[in-house]
């Protein structure tokens, strides 16, 4: 029952605790309502600051000035009734009153200029300073752009006074006026106290962070600008009164091409386009929104799903098309109110900018939305193919790469399929036989078909081109054909329904095919000899194609006898290791005879991998290197990529992160610059962010990690991309980017998307995802998480000892966010999984933290729960054997009672207090030098209550002194730093 001042008070108190919201809003409306019929209206004081409170943080701009006036009418006729904080709040919100008259186009300037001169008069009728009147002034003329330079400079030269916005909130100001002026660069300087996280309030840095997107962008401050992406989207999601910075972030992902994150954001907003009671933010939203969709429909995906007002289902074009219609309408009615075009003209900029990047900024986070991100073209290769317009020639550049191996004649087979089949081109006779170049496009589309994982109609086509092959007369092309189409049969991730031949069939086959090369060599030398019909217009040099295809046989039998060893890892047969060997020499030795170094390379890199596999990692590094040096021998730099990733990974493993991080870039640089899309980026990436967080490079390691995911993600390898996110949130979580590292987990965890990568890593990363999330304050998010991830490991056979963790975690999180009802529960779940399963550690330190928080929620009222929570602690640590290994009895022993004399001193029980704080540094001096340092906070903490509890400070000082310098004999100089100057204090008190 609301009908006693005392009933309205406690429910106001209980209602400013929720989150802002429209149950926080609503029951504030509710509560001015009840407290209208009390004869004092000091109640009805704090109910209205608290709805103005609500309206404002949840973007009710309408409504503010409406419930502001009726404060001022009270203020004017019952002073009395405001506290010395509430009649500040007056004053303070004549600015609310401001803003928010200048968010609604129908309120005029003139009343809003109105509203300024009443602040005005009233603040030096109070004796206030006028530099937050300057700076409502300001605001209209950067609304209305009349003035602005002059208006400006009659804010930023005053002094501040303590009714000025906060620090944080004017730096915001400051810096986007430069940012309006074009000078990103100071804006960026000027922002750096709330964007480095000196400067916050309940806006900041998340407004901020949102306002900086761009300028990052735009001066290549990218690593930035994804970080304050990921941290700051978090803080203003769903959020009525931060619709602005929401548009903000659509705008980001638009313009750093990441449209389907933005798809994704513009899903978890929906309510924002009936978030009308700000209209001037939620016109900053709607533009977001169109820049956002203005992108897809102009990059043909008009017909896209997309998410819009509750009510019907939305394509992009036909969203675009409803979000012009009222953005138009907003801002003309701005624009008539204003009598200028200064916000119809920062609508039309905004929706003028193109994508600052090439291609998507790697964002670290998995896109739930079904369609792939929009891609830019990527640029050109440095040293990829030109492609000849006319066709003879493109076939012929085509074949002179093929017979080089370079890795661009993708690009030039796949735009001769293309031409051949839109009729732009037909063969040509000069080309040879018709039935070459359709075995050439076979044998192109067999490789096509294996990076789509469709190796079955690979083998197919394969097949088709080597009887090509063998009609028109080119038995070794045919050859080398069928002998990859085996080798590639024997490989264990062929499509499941293709025809497999057993691994000896598979020996045999390419075996015979071996001896029918050794055949051929009489009709067909390998030095030249009689030419087929193809032979003769296929290339200049007859008797390098024969060789090539020669080795293509013995590469396709070392292949295969490779992925036989592979196979059977760690307990490779020795037959099957044999074989290896036999082929890998045969190979070899015929690589060096035919003068092929480049084969001879290949044939280093199987045996590297067999010997990195078999533990031999200096063979395998000898070999690798060799086959760098074979490479550059043959001329062919672009077949260095694979070998130098894999020497990078036994680099890697040998703890040796600088050369392995230069030798993964510069084949990452090699595969562009080659053209060579067949180059396993992905991978590669992922372990270049492993050799740069080695070096502590965290911005490098973030960098490569999301880049690595992305492209898995391209790929089409969810698992893999699910696991480069948990090392990247990792990574960002051990160097202090806890809310960056949230942000990757919340993505990689929603709606079960990681539910394949196995229950054990799942766990843990939602153990990660809760303790990041308690990290930020966001207790009941956590809390949640905890829980959740504790009913879990409940059915894991062996889950006792990580239930016995979670269930504490939880307790003391549920605590910390004040749900004490449910904390119970989980404090008497994690006694019970301790009971099953100990870990006296966690339990003790559980106990401890609820004897702390109880204190902070109940006062001296707690003492004897608290207390409780000590002693019971007490009987945990009776229980652990003395011997008991890892657990350091004197340790927790300390940290008990360390505990218990804070909690006695907090109510005011000093003699006790001091006590307790004794027997901690007693416990402590247990240690040795690892009780040092928490030896001398329990010295602090006696210090304390003997100087400000018992009023010793003689003794007090004494006690410092003497721990100050033991501190100083530990090499602990900011231990003794803080004793000092505890001490001093005390000395000054006692005029010593």
């Amino acid at each position: 029952m609301l009908d006693t001042p005392e009933a309205v008070f406690e429910a106001l108190r209980e209602n400013h605790d929720r989150p802002h919201g429209l149950q926080r809003t609503v029951t504030a409306e509710e509560l001015v309502e009840a407290a209208e019929p009390f004869e004092k209206p000091d109640t009805l004081v704090t109910a209205l600051l608290e709805l103005m409170t609500a309206y404002e943080f949840t973007g009710e701009h309408r409504k503010s000035p409406v419930v502001f006036a009726r404060l001022l009418k009270l203020w004017d006729t019952a002073p009395e009734s405001f506290s010395e904080w509430e009649a500040h709040q007056v004053f303070w919100r004549f600015k609310w009153v401001t803003t928010s008259l200048l968010q609604v186009p129908e309120m005029p300037l003139a009343t809003v200029r109105g509203w300024i001169d009443q602040m005005r008069d009233r603040y030096a009728e109070a004796g206030h300073g006028l530099q937050p009147v300057a700076a409502m002034r300001y605001h209209v003329a950067a609304h209305t752009g009349v003035d602005v330079a002059d208006a400006y400079d009659l804010w930023a030269t005053r002094t501040r006074t303590d009714l000025s916005d906060c620090e944080a909130c004017e730096t915001r100001h400051l810096a986007w006026h430069q940012v309006t002026a074009g000078d990103d660069a100071g804006a960026l300087d000027s922002w750096a106290p709330v964007l480095g996280g000196a400067q916050s309030c309940s806006e900041e840095p998340q407004v901020s962070q949102a306002q900086a997107l761009l300028p990052l962008l735009r001066l290549g401050r990218a690593d930035e600008a994804r970080s304050h992406h990921l941290s700051g989207y978090r803080r203003v999601r769903g959020n009525t009164g931060t619709q602005e910075s929401v548009g903000l972030h659509l705008e980001f992902c638009a313009l750093s091409r990441n449209e389907g994150r933005g798809l994704e954001i513009l899903a978890e907003n929906r309510p924002l386009f009936e978030a009308t009671g700000a209209p001037l933010a939620h016109l900053e939203f709607l533009t977001g929104v169109e820049v956002l969709l203005a992108r897809l429909v102009g990059d043909g995906h008009g017909d896209a799903p997309v998410a819009g007002p509750p009510g019907r289902n939305w394509t992009a074009d036909g969203l675009l098309a409803h979000v012009r219609a009222e953005a138009d309408r907003l801002a003309a009615a701005f624009d008539a109110r204003n009598a200028t075009t200064a916000v119809g003209d920062r609508r039309r900029e905004r929706l003028a900018r193109r994508p600052l990047l090439d291609e998507p900024l790697p964002l670290g986070l998995r896109a739930s939305v079904g369609r792939a991100p929009v891609v830019a073209p990527a640029a050109p290769a440095v040293d990829g193919p030109e492609v000849p317009e006319d066709f003879v020639e493109l076939v012929r550049e085509a074949r002179r790469m093929a017979r080089a191996g370079h890795p661009g004649d993708a690009r030039l087979w796949t735009r001769i399929g293309d031409r051949l089949a839109d009729g732009s081109a037909a063969h040509d006779d000069r080309l040879g036989p018709e039935d070459l170049l359709r075995a050439e496009l076979a044998a192109q589309r067999a490789y096509v078909l294996t990076r789509t994982g469709r190796d079955a109609e690979a083998i197919a086509e394969l097949e088709r081109a080597a009887v090509l092959y063998e009609g028109i007369g080119m038995p070794w092309q045919a050859l080398s054909t069928r002998s990859r189409a085996l080798a590639w049969a024997a490989a264990p991730d062929v499509t499941e329904g293709a025809a497999l031949p057993d691994a000896d069939a598979v020996r045999s086959g390419l075996d015979e095919l071996l001896r029918e090369a050794e055949r051929l060599t009489t009709g067909a030398p390998l030095t030249g000899g009689a030419l087929g019909e193809g032979e003769a217009v296929a290339g200049d040099d007859v008797a390098l194609d024969r060789r090539l295809a020669y080795l293509a046989v013995l590469y396709s039998r070392t292949f295969a006898a490779y992925q036989a060893v592979v196979r059977t890892f760690p307990e490779v047969p020795d037959g099957a290791l044999e074989r290896f060997e036999e082929c890998a020499g045969t190979m070899r030795a015929e690589a060096e005879r035919l003068s092929l170094p480049h084969h001879v390379a290949n044939v280093r890199q199987f045996v590297a991998e067999v010997a990195g596999r078999r533990g031999d990692t200096a063979g395998a590094e000898a070999e690798l290197r060799a086959a760098l040096v074979d490479n550059e021998a043959a001329e062919r730099p672009w077949r260095s990529g694979r070998p130098r990733a894999l020497l990078a990974q036994f680099l890697l493993a040998r703890e040796e992160p600088a050369e392995a991080a230069e030798l993964l870039h510069r084949s990452i640089a090699d595969a562009v610059r080659y053209d060579d899309a067949d180059f396993p980026m992905a991978p590669t990436y992922s372990l270049l962010g492993h050799a740069a967080a080695h070096l502590g490079d965290t911005a490098g390691a973030v960098r490569h990690l999301s880049e690595a995911a992305a492209r898995f993600d391209q790929d089409g390898a969810a698992d893999e991309a699910t696991e480069v996110r948990l090392q990247l949130a990792d990574v960002l979580g051990r160097s202090g980017q806890q809310a960056d590292a949230v942000a990757v987990l919340e993505s990689v965890l929603a709606d079960g998307a990681a539910a394949t990568i196995g229950e054990r890593p799942l766990a843990q990363a939602r153990l990660n995802l809760a303790r990041g999330l308690r990290e930020l304050e966001e207790h009941l998010a956590a809390a949640e998480e905890f829980l959740r991830l504790a009913d879990t490991v409940a059915a894991w056979e062996d889950g006792g000892p990580v239930l016995t963790l979670v269930a504490a975690e939880a307790a003391t999180t549920l605590a910390l966010a004040g749900r004490w009802d449910a904390a119970d529960t989980a404090y008497e779940r994690a006694l019970a999984a301790h009971a099953e399963a100990p870990h006296p550690h966690l339990i003790t330190h559980m106990m401890r933290e609820f004897a702390r928080l109880t204190m902070v929620a109940r006062g001296a009222e707690g003492l004897d729960a608290a207390l409780e929570h000590l002693t019971r602690a007490d009987e945990v640590l009776g229980a652990v054997p003395e011997d008991a290994e890892g657990f350091s009895s004197w340790y927790e022993s300390g940290e008990v009672h360390y505990r218990r004399a804070r909690v006695l001193a907090e109510a005011d029980r000093f003699p006790e207090a001091l006590a307790e704080a004794e027997a901690a540094i007693a416990a402590h001096e247990r240690g040795g030098d690892a009780g040092e340092v928490p030896r001398a906070e329990a010295v602090r903490i006696a210090a304390l209550i003997e100087g400000n509890g018992l009023g010793r400070t003689r003794e007090a000082a004494a006690r410092l002194t003497a721990a100050a310098a033991r501190c100083r004999k530990a090499d602990l100089p900011e231990a003794a730093e803080v004793l000092d100057a505890l001490r001093q204090d005390y000395r000054s008190r006692a005029g010593s």
